[in-house]
C-alpha cells in the first residue's frame, strides 16, 4: 500500500478466553491502576519537590515510599461531612460516577501481545471492538457528569462555578483531543486500539503525525485539570472548585479519579502515538523482535505511560496557571483550528496516494506547517484596543466615579475637603455662660 496507509488487521483474537481469563483481567487492571495512583502521588510530590529544591517526602519509608499509605489513611480515617443544604443522593452519586468512568478506559488498551496465563493463550488486554477509541472518548465524556453533579449538588457558590467551568473546559478540548486522534484513524485505517498499535509495525506514528501528537498533549493536560489547566479547581479564586464542599472518602475518591484520568490519557498517547507496548527502535531490533514477544511488551508499555506521568509532574512544577479567557480562547482560536487543519492536509496526502501516484507528502506537510505558524501568528497578535481617553488635568478628580475610592493619578487633584471649608468657631465646643446656666438650671412651667 503507498503512503502511510495501513490495512486494518482482524484484531486480537479473545477466542480462548474464558470467565476467569476476564476476571483474572479485570481485578488485574483494577489493581494496576490503584498502585498507579499510590505511586503517582508520591513520585509527584517528589519531583517537584526537587525541582523547587525541597527534599519531598522522605521519611515514612525508603525514600518516602509509604507516605501515599499514609495519606490514603488519612483520607479513610478523616470525619466524612456532607452539607446540610446539599441533594444527598446526587452528593454521593458524584464522586463515585468520576471513579467509575475513569475505571473503564483500561479496558480497551493493549498492554502486550498474546501470551500465556495459565495454560491460556491470550490478548494482554480486556476486550477490544472496531471502534475502541469513540468508547474512550465517550467514558472520559461521561465522566465530567461527576464533576457537573459534584459542583451543584453541593448548593454552595464556589463548586458551582468549578463545575460550570469543568463543562466548558471538557467541551473546548475534547473536541481538539478528538480532532487530533482523527489523522491517526485515517493513516492507521481503523479505530480498533489493537489495530493502530499493529499498523505500527514499522514506524511509530508519533514521526509522522507529530502536530496531531502535540495537540494531543495539550488538550489530554486540560482535559485531567491539570495545571497549568485547572481552572475547575482553582484554588486561588475558587478555594477548591468543585471539591470545596467534599471530604474524607467522597474527596478521595474525586482525587482517584484525577490521578486514573492522568493513566488513562497517558495510555492512549502510548496506544496511538508511541507504538503501544512495542519495543523501541534499537531494542526492537535485536534478535528479531524477541523483546516484542512475551511479557516483555509489558514493561516498555508501563515505561512509556510513566514517560507521560513525567511530563504531566513537569508542567505542573513549571508552567503558570492560565488565565479563563487566555485558557478558552487557546482552546477555539487556536487548537481546534490547527486540528482542523491537520485533519484536512492528511486527509488530502492519504486520498491522493491512495488513487494516484503522486508523492505530495512534502508539498501537503509544508502547507500544514505554513497554516499552523499562520494561526499561532494570529494569536500571538495582540488584540486592537481603543486607546483609553485620559481625563484632562485640570478637570475634576472624583475619588468615587467608578463606584470605588481610587487615589488620584499624577497630574490630577482632590476636590477640597469640605472640613477645610467649615469656620473655626463651628467646630469648637460652645461654652456655656453664666447667664446660660442660670436659664438651664430654673425649674420649668
Amino acid at each position: 500500500m503507498n503512503g502511510l496507509m495501513r490495512v486494518a488487521t482482524t484484531g486480537a483474537d479473545f477466542s480462548n478466553d474464558v470467565f476467569w481469563v476476564w476476571l483474572l483481567k479485570a481485578v488485574g487492571i483494577i489493581v494496576f491502576l490503584l498502585l498507579s495512583v499510590l505511586i503517582a502521588i508520591w513520585f509527584e510530590r517528589r519531583v517537584v519537590g526537587r525541582m523547587q529544591l525541597r527534599p519531598g517526602p522522605n521519611v515514612h519509608g525508603p525514600f518516602g515510599l509509604f507516605q501515599s499509605l499514609g495519606d490514603a489513611m488519612k483520607l479513610l480515617l478523616k470525619e466524612d461531612i456532607t452539607v446540610k443544604a446539599a441533594d444527598k443522593v446526587l452528593y454521593i452519586v458524584a464522586p463515585i460516577i468520576a471513579v467509575f468512568c475513569s475505571l473503564l478506559t483500561y479496558a480497551v488498551i493493549p498492554f502486550g501481545p498474546e501470551v500465556n496465563i495459565f495454560g491460556v493463550m491470550t490478548p494482554l488486554q480486556l476486550t477490544d471492538f472496531p471502534v475502541a477509541v469513540l468508547y474512550i472518548l465517550a467514558c472520559a465524556s461521561v465522566g465530567v457528569y461527576g464533576i457537573v453533579l459534584g459542583g451543584w449538588s453541593s448548593n454552595s457558590t464556589y463548586p458551582l462555578l468549578g463545575a460550570v467551568r469543568s463543562t466548558a473546559q471538557v467541551i473546548s478540548y475534547e473536541l481538539s483531543m478528538g480532532l487530533s486522534l482523527v489523522s491517526v484513524f485515517i493513516v492507521a485505517g481503523s479505530m480498533s486500539t489493537s489495530d493502530i498499535v499493529t499498523s505500527q509495525t514499522q514506524i511509530w506514528w508519533l514521526i509522522p503525525l507529530l502536530p496531531a501528537f502535540v495537540i494531543y498533549v495539550i488538550s489530554m493536560v486540560g482535559e485531567t485539570n491539570r495545571l497549568p489547566f485547572d481552572l475547575p479547581e482553582a484554588e486561588g479564586e475558587l478555594v477548591g472548585g468543585y471539591t470545596t464542599e467534599y471530604s474524607s472518602m467522597k474527596f478521595a475518591w474525586f482525587f482517584l479519579a484525577e490521578y486514573i484520568n492522568m493513566l488513562n490519557v497517558s495510555a492512549v498517547a502510548t496506544t496511538l502515538f508511541f507504538g503501544g507496548w512495542r519495543a523501541p527502535w534499537p531494542i526492537s531490533a535485536i534478535n528479531d523482535g524477541m523483546f516484542n514477544t512475551g511479557w516483555w511488551p509489558l514493561l516498555w508499555f508501563v515505561v512509556k505511560v510513566w514517560m507521560f506521568m513525567f511530563l504531566f509532574v513537569w508542567i505542573r512544577g513549571t508552567l503558570l496557571r492560565f488565565r479563563y479567557d487566555q485558557f478558552m480562547k487557546f482552546g477555539w482560536k487556536v487548537l481546534i483550528p490547527a486540528a482542523l487543519v491537520w485533519v484536512f492536509c492528511v486527509a488530502i496526502v492519504q486520498g491522493v496516494q491512495q488513487f494516484t501516484d503522486l508523492d505530495v507528502r512534502v508539498w501537503a506537510i509544508g502547507a500544514a506547517v505554513v497554516l499552523l505558524v499562520g494561526v499561532g501568528i494570529t494569536f500571538l497578535i495582540p488584540e486592537k484596543k481603543k486607546p483609553e481617553e485620559t481625563p484632562p488635568v485640570d478637570a475634576p478628580f472624583d475619588a468615587f466615579a467608578d463606584g470605588f475610592p481610587v487615589p488620584p493619578l499624577p497630574g490630577q487633584q482632590l476636590p477640597p475637603s469640605p472640613r477645610a471649608a467649615r469656620p473655626a468657631m463651628a467646630t469648637s465646643t460652645p461654652v456655656l455662660t453664666t447667664e446660660d446656666s442660670t436659664a438651664e438650671e430654673a425649674p420649668r412651667g
